[in-house]
Order: C-alpha cells, then sequence, then structure tokens
C-alpha cells in the first residue's frame, strides 16, 4: 500500500514541532505512528453489536445497535488506510437517518480514504466520536448523503437525558437516544488535522465538485475538536455549512439542523490554516462558513471564502476569536496573500463577513473582504476587536497584494458597507481599510469607530500604495462615505484619509469626529507624497485610465468634508481639503475646533482646475494660529470661479509668510470673510507678497472680496446725552461758604477703612509698597494710652506750616464768612471761633 506523502512544515511552526522517538508533537495536540501497530484498521470493542468485514482495505460495517432512526457503532479503532474505504452498510437497518460511532481505545484515527454510507433509504449523517483525535490525509473522501460531524469530544448528550460517551459503559437507554444537541468536552481532548500536499483547487464557475474533504450538496460539514490544523488541507461545501469549532473543555450544543453554539463552552484552543490551506464555501444561496476559537491564525496564502453563483442570499462567513486572529501573507516563494473573501458573480447577493477577537492582525498582503461581479449587492463586512486592530503592508520583494479591509464592487451590483470597531487602530505600510468601485455600482459606505486612537502612518516602499483609510470609485458608481468617531487622529508619513474618484462618478463625503485632537503631518521618507486628509478628484496614470477606460481627466465632483474636534493640527507639509483636478466641482470643507494649528508649509485648501472651486468654513472657539509658510486657500486653476473662506476665530495669527488665499485664474475670485477679536500679523494685500497676506484676487476674471469683521467695544455703550443749550458756568460756581450752625463737613473717598481723624489729612495713593518687613527687626513694646476724645469739627483754618486743620472750638471774634445760602444767618462769637487773618477765603 502507497504511503500519504507527508506534508511540509511551515517554517514558522519549526519550533513547536519536534520528533520524539518515532511520534510528533503538533501545537495541537498529539499524533504517533508506532512501528508494528497496524493503524490503517477498523476493529469494533465488542460493547456494541457492531460487525466489521474487512477485505483489503476496504470495511464493511453492519448492524450495530439502533434507537429509532438513530444507529450506535463502537470502535476499538476506526482508521482508513490510503486508498481505502469504509462502508456503512445499512441494509439490515435501511431507515437509519444519522450514525454515531465512537472510538474507545487509546489512538487517534487517521482517515486517508473513503467513508461512505450504503443500501439505506434516505439520506444519513454521521457522528464520528474519537477524543483521542482525528487526522485526515490527502486522499480522504467522505461520501454521506447527509451531513459529517467530526469531533474529539467525550461524549454526546441528548434531549432526552441520555448519553452516548467515548468509552466501553453501557448505552444509556435507548428511548433516551433520539435527539442528539451537545457535546460534552472532557479534559485532555484531542486535535483534529487535515493534511493535503495537492495545490489548491481554483474556484469553481459552477456547482462542480472541490477536491479536498467535502459533503453532499445542501449539508454540513463541522470539525470540533482540542485545536484544529490545515497544513495545505481543503475543506469545501456545496451549498452547505462549514464548521471549525477548538474546544478545550465545555459543552457545545447544536440544533437538529447543526447551528452551533459555543455559550456553554469554559476554554476555547487554537485553529491554524497554514500553506495554502482552503476553507471553500460555492452555491446559490445559503452558504455558511463558521470558524470559533481561541486563537485563530490564516496564514501563507490559506483562504476563507464563499462564492454566490446563485440568485438566493443568505451566505454568511464567520470568524471568531476569543483572543488573537492573525491574518498574514504567503510563503517567501508565492505572491498572493491570505484571505477571508466573500463573492457574488450573479444577481445574487454576497455574503457577510462577521469577525470579532480581542485583538486582530492583517498583514503581510492578508485581505479581508467582500466583492460582487455581478449584478448582485455585495455582502456587508463588520470587523468587532474589543483591544487591537494592526493592520500593516510589511514591504516585501514577493509581497505585491496590497494589505486590506475593504468591500469592492466590480460590476453593476453595489458593494456591502465596512463596519470597523476597536480600541485601537494602526493602519501601516501601506495597509488599507475601505470601500472600491471599479464597475456600474456604487461604493458601500465605511464606520470606523475607535474609542482611544488610530494611526495611519507610511506607505508602501515597493508599490507606493499610501496606508489609508478610504473610500473610492475610479468606475461609474459613486464612492460611498467615510464616517470616523475616534479620540484621537494621527494622519503621518505620506498616509490618507480621504473619499476620492477618478472617473465619471463622484467622491463620496468624509466625517470625522475627534474627542482630543486630529493631526495630519510629514510626507513619506525619501519621496514627494505628502499626508493628506480630505475628497479629492483626481488624474489617474495612463495604464490605470486606459484598463478601466476611463476619461483623461475624471468628470465628477470631490465630497464634502466635515471635521469636529478640540484641535486640528496640520503640520510639516501635510495638506487637508477638497481638490478636483477635472471637469468637476470641489466640495465644501468645514472644521469645527477649539483651536487649529497650521505650521511648516501646513495647508487646508479647497482646490479645482475647471469645475467652481470649494467653500471653506473655519469655525474656530479659541485661536487660529499659522506658521512658516502654512496657507488657508481656494483656488480655481480653469475657468471655474474661486471658492469662498469663513473664518470665524477671537484670534487669529499668522507669521513668517503664512497666507489666507481666495484665487482664480479666469473666473471670479472667491470672497473672504475673517470675523475676529483680533488678528496679528496677517494683512490685507491685493497681491500675494513674501509677508503675511489675505488675498482675493482672479488673473484674468473679476476679483474678489475680503471682508474683516473685528469685534471691539461698542462704541455707543456709556453715553449720556447732554443738553443741547450751553450753561453759563458763573451762574454755577460761588465764592465760598459760610460757616453756618447744625451743617457738616464731608470728605468721600473710595471706600475702605477711613482717615484717622487725629493724624494730617493726606492724599490717596495709587502705590503700596507690601513687601515684607525684615524678620531681623526687634519688637518694641509701647504702653498703652488712653484715647483722646474727639470732638466734632465747625471749622478749619490753614496753620504756619501751611496745611490745612479742622477746628472743633469758636472765637470770641467774628470772622469774615461767606454764605452758599441766599438767606444766610449771620454768625455770632457764641458759635464761631476766631479765625486768623491769614485764613485762606478759598477751599
Amino acid at each position: 500500500m502507497k504511503n500519504a506523502p507527508r506534508a511540509a512544515i511551515p517554517s514558522g511552526m519549526a519550533r513547536l514541532l519536534k520528533p520524539i522517538g518515532s511520534c510528533l508533537i503538533l501545537p495541537l495536540g498529539w499524533f504517533c505512528h508506532c512501528p508494528g501497530i497496524a493503524i490503517a484498521q477498523i476493529t469494533p470493542d465488542g460493547s456494541l453489536n457492531t460487525t466489521v468485514i474487512p477485505n483489503g482495505d476496504r470495511f464493511t460495517i453492519l448492524n450495530g445497535t439502533s434507537a429509532g432512526n438513530n444507529l450506535f457503532h463502537s470502535f476499538q479503532q476506526f482508521s482508513v488506510p490510503t486508498g481505502g474505504a469504509a462502508t456503512f452498510d445499512l441494509v439490515n437497518t435501511p431507515n437509519i437517518s444519522t450514525i454515531f460511532s465512537r472510538v474507545t481505545g487509546g489512538s487517534f484515527s487517521r482517515i486517508d480514504g473513503l467513508i461512505q454510507t450504503s443500501n439505506g433509504n434516505q439520506p444519513v449523517s454521521l457522528f464520528l466520536l474519537n477524543p483521542n483525535g482525528i487526522v485526515f490525509g490527502p486522499n480522504a473522501q467522505l461520501n454521506l448523503g447527509g451531513s459529517f460531524v467530526g469531533t474529539t469530544a467525550h461524549q454526546i448528550q441528548f434531549a432526552e437525558g441520555g448519553s452516548f460517551r467515548a468509552d466501553t459503559t453501557p448505552l444509556s437507554p435507548l428511548l433516551t437516544l433520539n435527539t442528539p444537541i451537545g457535546l460534552q468536552f472532557g479534559s485532555n481532548a484531542g486535535a483534529i488535522a487535515v493534511q493535503d500536499d495537492a495545490a489548491p483547487s481554483p474556484i469553481p464557475s459552477q456547482l462542480e465538485s472541490l477536491s479536498g474533504l467535502q459533503v453532499s450538496p445542501g449539508n454540513t460539514l463541522a470539525l470540533l475538536g482540542n485545536g484544529i490544523t490545515l497544513v495545505s488541507g481543503n475543506v469545501n461545501s456545496l451549498n452547505g455549512s462549514i464548521e471549525l469549532g477548538s474546544v478545550q473543555s465545555g459543552t457545545v450544543s447544536f440544533s437538529p439542523t447543526l447551528n452551533f453554539d459555543y455559550s456553554q463552552v469554559e476554554a476555547f484552543n487554537d485553529i491554524q490554516l497554514t500553506q495554502q490551506s482552503q476553507i471553500i464555501g460555492v452555491g446559490i444561496g445559503g452558504t455558511t462558513i463558521n470558524l470559533q476559537g481561541r486563537n485563530i491564525q490564516i496564514a501563507e496564502g490559506s483562504t476563507l471564502l464563499i462564492a454566490n453563483r446563485g440568485s438566493l442570499e443568505g451566505d454568511r462567513l464567520s470568524v471568531n476569536a476569543t483572543e488573537l486572529l492573525s491574518l498574514s501573507g504567503t510563503n517567501r516563494t508565492r505572491t498572493n496573500g491570505s484571505r477571508i473573501v466573500t463573492n457574488t458573480a450573479t444577481e445574487g447577493k454576497g455574503g457577510d463577513v462577521t469577525i470579532s477577537a480581542r485583538q486582530a492582525i492583517v498583514e503581510d498582503g492578508g485581505q479581508i473582504a467582500t466583492q460582487t461581479d455581478g449584478s448582485g449587492v455585495g455582502g456587508n463586512l463588520s470587523l468587532r476587536v474589543s483591544e487591537s486592530l494592526f493592520v500593516n503592508g510589511t514591504p516585501s520583494a514577493v509581497f505585491t497584494l496590497a494589505t486590506s479591509i475593504a468591500t469592492v464592487s466590480s460590476g453593476a451590483g453595489e458593494s456591502g458597507h465596512v463596519t470597523v470597531s476597536a480600541q485601537q487602530l494602526q493602519v501601516l505600510n501601506g495597509g488599507t481599510i475601505g470601500s472600491s468601485v471599479f464597475g456600474l455600482g456604487d461604493g458601500g459606505d465605511v464606520q470606523i469607530n475607535v474609542s482611544d486612537s488610530i494611526e495611519v502612518s507610511g506607505v508602501n516602499s515597493l508599490s507606493l500604495l499610501p496606508s489609508s483609510l478610504s473610500t473610492s470609485t475610479i468606475g461609474w458608481g459613486n464612492a460611498g462615505n467615510l464616517d470616523i468617531t475616534t479620540a484621537k487622529l494621527a494622519v503621518r508619513e505620506g498616509s490618507l484619509v480621504s473619499s476620492s474618484t477618478g472617473g465619471v462618478a463622484n467622491a463620496g463625503n468624509l466625517t470625522i469626529r475627534a474627542s482630543e485632537w486630529i493631526e495630519v503631518s510629514g510626507v513619506a521618507p525619501g519621496s514627494f507624497l505628502s499626508s493628506g486628509l480630505g475628497s479629492n478628484a483626481l488624474i489617474l496614470d495612463p495604464i490605470s485610465r486606459a484598463a478601466y477606460r476611463l476619461p483623461d481627466v475624471p468628470t465628477g465632483d470631490a465630497g464634502g468634508v466635515s471635521l469636529i474636534a478640540p484641535q486640528l493640527r496640520v503640520l510639516d507639509r501635510a495638506e487637508v481639503g477638497v481638490k478636483n483636478d477635472g471637469t468637476g466641482n470641489a466640495g465644501n470643507f468645514e472644521v469645527h475646533a477649539n483651536t487649529i494649528i497650521l505650521n511648516n508649509g501646513g495647508a487646508i485648501t479647497a482646490e479645482t482646475q475647471s469645475g467652481n472651486g470649494g467653500n471653506l468654513l473655519l469655525s474656530v472657539q479659541e485661536r487660529l494660529q499659522m506658521r512658516n509658510n502654512s496657507r488657508i486657500s481656494v483656488e480655481a486653476g480653469g475657468a471655474g470661479d474661486g471658492g469662498n473662506i469663513t473664518i470665524e476665530s477671537p484670534v487669529i495669527l499668522g507669521w513668517e509668510n503664512s497666507d489666507i488665499t481666495a484665487n482664480a485664474i479666469q473666473g471670479n475670485g472667491g470672497n473672504i470673510q475673517v470675523t475676529a477679536q483680533g488678528i496679528l500679523g496677517l494683512q490685507f494685500r491685493d497681491r500675494p507678497t513674501p509677508g503675511n497676506d489675505i488675498t482675493a484676487s482672479s488673473e484674468f476674471g473679476v476679483s474678489g472680496t475680503v471682508r474683516i469683521n473685528t469685534l471691539d467695544v461698542e462704541p455707543s455703550a456709556g453715553l449720556v446725552e447732554l443738553p443741547a443749550n450751553p450753561v453759563d458756568p458763573t451762574q454755577q460756581i460761588v465764592v465760598g461758604c459760610a460757616d453756618t450752625r447744625n451743617n457738616r463737613f464731608v470728605a468721600t473717598g473710595r471706600g475702605g477703612v477711613p482717615e484717622n481723624p487725629s493724624q494730617r489729612v493726606i492724599l490717596d495713593r495709587a502705590w503700596v509698597d507690601v513687601r515684607t518687613l525684615s524678620s531681623d527687626r526687634a519688637p518694641l513694646a509701647q504702653s498703652p494710652s488712653a484715647p483722646e476724645s474727639l470732638v466734632e469739627a465747625v471749622g478749619w483754618y490753614r496753620n504756619p506750616q501751611g496745611s490745612i486743620e479742622l477746628v472743633g472750638t469758636t472765637s470770641s471774634t467774628r470772622g469774615s464768612s461767606l454764605s452758599c445760602l441766599k438767606d444766610a444767618v449771620p454768625q455770632t462769637s457764641s458759635n464761631l471761633h476766631e479765625i486768623p487773618s491769614e485764613r485762606s477765603p478759598e477751599l
């Protein structure tokens, strides 16, 4: 008997695969081939009424123990040699619909031949239960009318309370073995491996047979073990379902239609696909692929694919990793990357892709995508990562494919939508997340929600493709909208966040909400590619225009852009805005922020060549700062009119040749309206100068206008209306006031502690020295003195030193008096002090 060739071991797994004698340790379990023990055989264990008739490398299995439509078999060993066959002959039990077979010995099952049923009256499904492990070789085949479940669980549970255990304990009462509902995994369950050495088969255009492990159309192929490995392995389904579940302990429930539920699993294990392994579902609709595990690795050109070739919908591809999902590129001798893809080439809707993980890495040409090549709508793509998502197009001489998470329309159907959620997101070295249009259908919307930070940085050094979050079209369908919500967004080193068109259709709108800041900065190292954020209509290279039958210049419009963040920073030659290099219009660009900072050539622009220029609206709550050749501009390069600039900011600062311009060539120049409390550095000028300019001009058309509104204090506020007739001051002033009885002299200051009446009156001072007295001054003891009694002042005079003193007694000599009253009462010596002759007649 010819032995099956051994599959090559991936170099990345070499440290995990170690030979021990004639045994091999895989990361997912033990697989041993010991000399002298023939594992390629099938023998019953005698616990049930199982009969095995060998004929060379072919085995016929009869009888068993039946319970209703179920048939139970028990084996000491169960392995099918290369080219051999194991046939479950139902001639004695023709009405069976499900066969349950267990392996109670200590060896794993190696299946490298055919497993089939015969002489049944209806399609029959098969459960193969071996807790020691199951290996499917390159020649393994399943010829069953129903579904196949291969599992390393320890027992199968039934709804009636019974169980079918993988040991020789007596069978549960037959009345309790009607409806299977779950798989119970005990400790140290074995793994499942699928191996092949053949080249991967192409995706069929019709429902012809696929090479590899598969069941009849419309049924389920399920592999559930404590670790699952595919090494160049192929698992396929025609219009049915494929289930891979890696369970370490716990219970997997399932319905009569084999829909699996992992909610009672206590611990998961890993799933690995390497060396161009394939899991492919092809059908007319309703095909599903589901992977459930701890760490799921899809590497070295391996593929998960559902292709809809019919008119129905319902395709679904799901990957759920409780820890890490890793999707990496091919080996060093091939150029195709690993993929998770759904596709439709007809009127049927493409399958949805749903992925969840704690962390996810997509790199080295890995792709997650939904595609439509026909008139059917492409599937939606949902990627939910609770912590970090890393998309890295690592440059290499053999990695020519872009690393991407995207939906694509190449036909008449619309592409699906993309939804990405994570705590942190990094897109580096040419990686991309977005949606693209190459045909007639419109592109899907892209929604990215990242609670902490997004970093988009760098370009692929070979292809010069920038890292990007984007929606785009180079076909006849419009690009989708791009919506980003995060705390911090950084776009650096030549990367892009954009919605663009290169053809006749329109670009989509871009909306970004950041709770902390947005930064766009820098250029790609060693190149002229600057970082950018906005919406564009761009001229493609001649090769791309010829390949997609595009006009020389785009005719579609650029989309609108809205940024909402506390701070926007545009630095180091980076540019944000809207642009149209074709005949269409540039979109509108608006920013709502507390602070906008432009530095080292940073720019906010709205540009067009032939269409009308876009408008810029900058609504700033605190300040707009421009330095080192930064600019805010709207420009129309051809016959189109320049757009308008509207800036609202309390403070605007412009230094070192930073400009605000609205210019046109043949059309009319745009208008600039600035509303601010203060503008420093910038000045209005007719034409640009080496200084800091605010200009609105047109070379051959009508120049625009500049309107600057400075919010000063209202000039009429606080004014008092004056009388219309002049007042004669001589009638308002008297020469002096008489010191009559019962009057007071009041001095009113600015508040605070009143002057001491026993000290000399001094002027108020605006400056007071409050310095602390030196600490080395010795305190002086003072004897308390009796307070002086206060006497009300009734007069005043100027003493010989020229100071004015208030006096509280009257003299017997009447002094000259002046009265402020018309009917002044003459003063007598009884109530008036003698006033010296040098007393001043004026106060």
